[in-house]
């Protein structure tokens, strides 16, 4: 079915349920004019992308943003309302559907408020520790900061990278991991915004690994900007980390779906694992994607940080996440592989994060 009619008939549903029990033409009107005006916006802002200016094409996406964060709240929680009216049928009285059709914009403007709060604030540290059998006492407490699926784009911009950047920096890392998705669009339109990762500060470097939306923007433009500012780029690669008379590797891959773009560019962990030295004390592989891990498991690395999932970044997405990825957030633990999701730094689409809030995650290397 064509997108923009499935758009239109999901508000006439919208409509259609809850118009009828509203108490009063003041709040008909003012939910009519809502849903009218989101009718419009979404799509708005996908035609405002042929906007003469950057400007105005950013500003029309924010507008659509921010009506498709709404409407996802208020369509699930008005199917959330049919069900359970279906299911008290015999029972409902006309209080309790004039109630419950006054809560669902309610609740959803007031989901929405602290969705956005929980989207645009700077993300929070998490802390992890990873126990590693036969951990050589060089690399006990060794520390990687992994920051992911950033989402530098319309409504992620230069101030929010920077600050995610002075937060990294707060940590003293070993090395810092960035596992895909950093950006959603042109070299030539965010060199500027992404900029503030040249000044990230840890003992061996930053790390990058591309993810699905950098083969949406040009992943070999991304990678030789990435490169410009002082971040290493591993393309199904390793490099080796002297770090107090230990040796971690620190590998890492292309994006599970790569080579759908780029035969050339497809992910491959026993390419990156080639030629490691057999007396690395821990073997990290960077890759995008958590479904990455059965092959990195088999390729023989210790640990695997991923990102992709956003942890579902609102509900009830994130119950859809298990039908395509292994893990949805988290620790996890497949044969001798540590597997650590992060629920991402950013943002992907409208600026909203509910049950899933976004993370810094600092990993510390400990002893089994």
């Amino acid at each position: 079915m064509h997108v923009p009619l499935v758009w239109l008939l999901a508000h006439l549903y919208i409509g259609w349920r809850l118009l009828p029990d509203l108490p009063g033409s003041a709040a008909m009107l003012a939910l009519g004019a809502g849903l009218l005006l989101s009718a419009a916006l979404a799509p708005a802002a996908l035609w405002g992308r042929r906007a003469s200016t950057r400007t105005a094409a950013d500003r029309w996406s924010w507008a659509g943003m921010l009506v498709l964060g709404l409407f996802s709240m208020l369509l699930v929680l008005t199917l959330l309302r049919d069900a359970l009216l279906l299911l008290s049928w015999p029972f409902v009285q006309g209080a309790w559907r004039e109630a419950s059709a006054v809560a669902v914009p309610l609740l959803a403007l007031l989901a929405g408020l602290v969705g956005f709060a929980g989207a645009r604030r700077t993300a929070a540290v998490r802390e992890i520790e990873l126990r590693i059998d036969g951990l050589p006492a060089a690399l006990a407490g060794f520390t990687i900061v992994q920051i992911s699926d950033v989402h530098v784009g319309p409504t992620v911009k230069r101030p929010y990278v920077q600050a995610i950047v002075d937060r990294v920096n707060r940590l003293g890392a070993d090395a810092v991991a960035i596992t895909g998705d950093l950006v959603d669009g042109r070299v030539a339109d965010l060199l500027h915004d992404v900029a503030p990762l040249a000044g990230l500060r840890s003992r061996h470097g930053s790390f990058f690994v591309t993810g699905n939306h950098e083969y949406y923007s040009g992943a070999a433009e991304w990678t030789a900007a990435l490169r410009s500012l002082g971040v290493q780029v591993l393309n199904n690669e390793h490099v080796v980390l002297e770090h107090d008379n230990g040796r971690l590797v620190m590998a890492g891959v292309t994006d599970h779906g790569a080579g759908h773009f780029d035969p050339r560019q497809a992910s491959d962990p026993q390419r990156a694992m080639a030629g490691a030295p057999s007396d690395a004390g821990v073997r990290v592989l960077l890759a995008h994607q958590p479904r990455s891990a059965s092959a990195a498991a088999q390729a023989g690395f210790d640990v695997q940080l991923s990102g992709h999932t956003h942890g579902g970044q609102f509900w009830p997405w994130n119950l859809f996440v298990p039908l395509q990825q292994p893990f949805t957030a988290g620790l996890h633990r497949l044969h001798a592989l540590w597997v650590y999701t992060s629920r991402g730094t950013g943002y992907w689409g409208p600026p909203l994060r509910l049950g899933a809030p976004s993370e810094i995650t600092r990993l510390r290397l400990a002893a089994a």
